[in-house]
């Protein structure tokens, strides 16, 4: 498919059950056994199907989660973040190449990046700043490439089939699974559907549980202005003149069902709503997830650390959901709800602007986040378990210019830079390098292959794991890529 006809992405999706089809009549019987047991189930204690039963298809990935604490934080900068204006810049070239930012030297001798990143700059020595990841075939709206780390999981080229690549975190929910029972193993804030990869292949019981409705949040318009109003944090909210005693009466009830579902069609929907029934009524009914979203339960001081900006909270919400047993939380850094908040193309280019005035104003709030969760991690002791990651899907033209504007970068697929740390891993270093203009790989290039094994590899999942596709060929998880070794 060319990249001229490809289907629009739909911004809607569907839920981790919607196969059970709990209102639909099978043939023409008006009310089966089987239909009972699912519009029973589908409606427990009175919670709609897109809220209970997906909760419950994610509260345990592998029926036994692994023990332990590995975790991945995914920081994702939807929309591109210039190369150039961040991690690798270019301040010995002309002006339309380096840029209007200057540089700062960093703790590593001789490493500088951009002045608009001086607590970065000044604890380098706790990441890995990766500039020659090849970003070859990776697009956005939907952003699957570097998500799914698989180069045909582009929906623009490769059409619908690309969206059932299964994303990294679906595979660590897959083979890893929480950390702790009664906690969902992969949590993603998101604000628009094409912006995360969900669990394609996988099934729907290995998509995200979207947080946006778990936990208090400052609510942002889509071009970064605070609204003053926060979320309702409904999501564990009990509808009127139902108690928690109810819902365990409930749960003693889906043990009666448990005779009659032996005797009911032995369909995959059905055996799954056995195996992660009791999860989700734990998730429910129990504290360990409400606690970990509950962002009042920090010390006034921590989150005045952290900071007000929706971005820092969320940071801080993946802070406490790790910590709690989740094993993969993605932040989708973005206001809006199309390319991205850092898809800068030009300032008179809305929404986003251009460098200095798109770009500009998110480094302060990035550097702050990205270096305040790393240090909390580590005063935690909890930064050799959990790995944070910092990237988006490309990065951006080494000649400023696009569009009509003199001060903004197009799309550009060809180099990234990525940032990295924690997980135990060995940083304090600068991986690979790109041309005097920053516009191609000079050394050592990285690939979403490679990047997808170093991150199975922190989480303990076979790197020669498979999984089906929708023809029932076996696929592997790794699409041509090995751990970097130089974080080993």
């Amino acid at each position: 498919m060319s990249r001229h006809k490809r289907p629009q992405p739909k911004h809607d999706h569907g839920h981790a059950f919607t196969g059970f089809n709990a209102l639909e009549r099978e043939g023409l019987v008006v009310a089966s056994r089987r239909n009972m047991l699912k519009a029973s189930v589908a409606g427990l204690a009175g919670l709609g199907l897109p809220d209970l039963l997906e909760l419950r298809a994610r509260a345990s990935a592998a029926g036994t989660p692994v023990k332990g604490r590995k975790a991945v934080i995914l920081l994702w900068m939807t929309g591109g973040p210039s190369h150039i204006d961040t991690w690798d810049p270019k301040p010995n070239r002309p002006l339309e190449n380096r840029g209007p930012f200057g540089v700062i030297a960093s703790k590593l001798p001789g490493v500088f990046v951009c002045e608009h990143l001086p607590k970065q700059a000044a604890m380098l020595d706790k990441f890995t700043i990766i500039r020659s990841v090849d970003a070859k075939f990776s697009n956005h709206e939907p952003n699957k490439v570097f998500q799914t780390a698989n180069l045909d999981a582009e929906p623009r080229l490769a059409g619908p089939s690309a969206e059932m690549y299964p994303a990294i975190a679906s595979i660590v929910a897959k083979h890893h699974g929480a950390n702790q029972p009664g906690i969902p193993p992969y949590v993603a804030f998101q604000t628009s559907r094409s912006h995360i990869a969900y669990g394609g292949h996988l099934g729907r019981r290995y998509d995200p549980f979207i947080a946006n409705r778990a936990g208090r949040l400052p609510i942002y318009n889509d071009v970064g202005v605070d609204t003053g109003k926060m979320t309702e944090a409904d999501f564990f909210h009990l509808p009127r003149g139902l108690t928690h005693d109810r819902l365990k009466d409930r749960r003693a009830l889906l043990t009666d069902i448990d005779g009659l579902r032996r005797d009911l069609d032995r369909s995959a929907d059905v055996e799954a709503m056995g195996r992660y029934g009791h999860e989700a009524m734990e998730l429910l009914v129990g504290r360990r997830a409400q606690e970990a979203f509950d962002i009042s339960n920090e010390p006034e001081a921590v989150r005045d650390r952290y900071g007000k900006h929706l971005w820092c909270q969320q940071a801080l919400l993946a802070r406490r959901l790790v910590e709690a047993g989740v094993a993969f939380v993605t932040l989708d850094l973005s206001y809006h709800t199309a390319s991205g908040t850092w898809d800068t193309h030009g300032d008179n280019i809305p929404p986003y602007g251009g460098i200095s005035k798109g770009l500009k104003p998110l480094l302060p709030i990035f550097d702050h986040l990205i270096t305040t969760l790393v240090s909390d991690l580590g005063e935690r002791g909890l930064l050799d378990d959990v790995l944070v990651v910092a990237m988006g899907e490309f990065g951006r033209t080494p000649l400023m210019g696009t569009q009509g504007s003199t001060d903004g970068r197009n799309h550009w697929a060809v180099v990234m830079s990525m940032a990295m740390a924690g997980g135990g891993l060995r940083h304090g270093q600068v991986i690979g390098s790109t041309e005097s203009d920053g516009g191609h790989i000079k050394e050592r290039p990285v690939t979403p292959g490679d990047l997808a094994a170093t991150i199975y590899r922190h989480m303990g999942v076979p790197l020669d794991a498979t999984y089906p596709d929708g023809t029932g060929r076996p696929r592997f998880i790794v699409d041509r890529g090995e751990p970097i070794a130089e974080l080993f």
